[in-house]
């Protein structure tokens, strides 16, 4: 590495980074207030390399937002309905594995699920989906459910302890859960985004306890909104001390924050530059030490620019998705999908070498439609 390509106020951390050395918040807060992009995405690719080498994945994926309708209003969603409002849907678990089986046809290997805090679906409906999800091949991965969901079941409709609701849903066939809910973890801003979800505590509680059952789960950021960069950094180390303690993250996906459809009290928030999505990505992946891939997601970033991305510490690019709700309904214009052709395209593109995932982050060896999915035992060095 050429350090004179590095500015003289960011060369410790250089350092500290090619030591192996953890950098502090303070650290952190000064890279948030670079504004030498390159500088910081050549201290990331460190990183990057050392975790990943030139390889950078995605994986043959299928979304399903089975229902938006929702108790809570979070400021910040656009996704969200109350039951008689016009944009609310719910669909049925037959529509649900018709998608998913043709998702299959298309050789996909994790169908990821998620919907708003339903007030009357009852825990039934949720054992039955999952168990005739994994009745279609056993080798489709469920990845389920943020931790704010599983709260919302645990407390109110199956009625138990959360690691009781948990291993319940995993005996169903729940092999993941997701890492949504988390936006920012300060309680002032959470109580001006998102009044009344869960706290960061009790959002971690979920994932902790999920872990300490041998699990494994993704975690994320929303920001861009009325968050510090200050309040950016302790969302950071809120994850990196909870992977500290259990090490169950097996990726950390950042996207910003989607004002188009924003509730009245955060219209008018412009949507975070291009040049801010590559400078967060990058402090996030020289941050999170202990947390091995970061993802660059496209339905956010746009291809073009999570393939950029690449070049800045992120080594995935998400999947294929098929029919993305969330991001869309707030105002996202990318594509509802990808193919394999284009993501490899723009990873290639980006000068690293493609490689297909399974829900762990794991690789194996690329799946062609019809094909029985891959077990990690199958994985490609």
């Amino acid at each position: 590495m050429n350090l004179a390509l590095i500015p003289v106020e960011l060369r410790p951390i250089c350092d500290k980074v090619l030591n192996s050395e953890r950098i502090s918040d303070a650290d952190a807060l000064m890279l948030y207030r670079s504004n030498d992009l390159n500088a910081l995405g050549s201290i990331a690719n460190i990183v990057r390399e050392r975790k990943n080498g030139n390889v950078a994945t995605y994986i043959l994926n299928r979304y399903i937002n089975y229902s938006n309708v929702c108790i809570l209003a979070c400021q910040f969603c656009a996704f969200g309905a109350r039951k008689r409002e016009p944009h609310a849907f719910e669909y049925t678990i037959p529509q649900i594995i018709s998608a998913v089986r043709e998702g299959l046809r298309e050789g996909i290997s994790e169908v990821h699920m998620v919907g708003g805090l339903h007030p009357t679906l009852p825990k039934e409906w949720y054992l039955e989906l999952l168990t005739s999800l994994r009745a279609l091949d056993p080798e489709l991965k469920i990845k389920a459910f943020t931790a704010v969901e599983i709260r919302h079941l645990a407390d109110r409709i199956f009625k138990k302890p959360l690691r009781e609701t948990l291993e319940i849903l995993r005996d169903a066939g729940l092999a993941a859960i997701t890492g949504g809910g988390a936006e920012i973890f300060d309680q002032d801003v959470r109580d001006q985004i998102c009044r009344g979800k869960e706290t960061a505590e009790e959002w971690a509680e979920v994932h902790r306890t999920w872990h300490q059952m041998g699990e494994r789960s993704t975690c994320t950021m929303l920001y861009g909104h009325i968050e510090t960069l200050q309040q950016r950094v302790d969302h950071l180390r809120f994850l990196r001390e909870l992977q500290d303690e259990t090490g169950g993250f097996t990726g950390f996906i950042p996207f910003a924050f989607e004002p188009e459809g924003a509730r009245p009290e955060l219209k008018g928030i412009p949507h975070a530059s291009a040049f801010e999505e590559l400078r967060n990505l990058a402090v996030s992946r020289i941050y999170l030490d202990n947390i091995n891939h970061i993802t660059g997601y496209w339905v956010s970033l746009g291809l073009p620019l999570a393939a950029l991305s690449l070049n800045y510490g992120v080594d995935d690019l998400h999947g294929t998705i098929v029919v993305e709700k969330i991001f869309h309904m707030a105002g996202a214009t990318t594509p509802q999908r990808q193919y394999v052709d284009a993501l490899e395209r723009a990873i290639r593109e980006a000068g690293r070498e493609p490689m297909q995932r399974n829900s762990y982050y794991e690789r194996v060896a690329r799946r062609e439609p019809g094909a029985p999915a891959q077990t990690p035992e199958m994985a490609c060095a």
